[in-house]
């Protein structure tokens, strides 16, 4: 009975080594040798110039939206492209239309300057 849960135990300590086993051993081997250039805060390369709480532009987060549309819908491709073998002529057109609407998508977002970085 037990025996079935063996590879459950498995993956969740093999998970466990890889999340903490580098940052353990980050610790262990890395200097610790804080200066002032380390230590002061930053935001995306450079000093921080106003309030934390500014307002960022709406095309940031439509960037970032976009990225992980387009990104998640890119992640279908890999399990389609296993079993293209055993789904037919079907699956593969149903793929087809589902990158009609994909395409057009992105041309409709091109089209509208929602890519375009001022």
């Amino acid at each position: 009975m037990l025996e079935n849960y063996f590879p459950i135990l498995l993956f969740i300590l093999v998970g466990l080594a890889v999340g903490v086993g580098p940052l353990v051993l980050g610790k262990l081997v890395s200097p610790h040798k804080p200066d002032a250039a380390k230590n002061s805060p930053y935001e995306c390369g450079f000093e921080a110039f106003e309030d934390a709480r500014m307002k960022f532009d709406v095309r940031y987060y439509l960037v970032a939206i976009l990225f992980i549309l387009f990104d998640l819908e890119i992640a279908f491709l890999f399990p389609w492209a296993v079993v293209i073998q055993d789904i037919g002529l079907s699956g593969f057109i149903a793929m087809m239309f589902f990158l009609g609407v994909l395409v057009i998508g992105f041309i409709y977002e091109w089209m509208k300057g929602a890519l375009e970085w001022d």
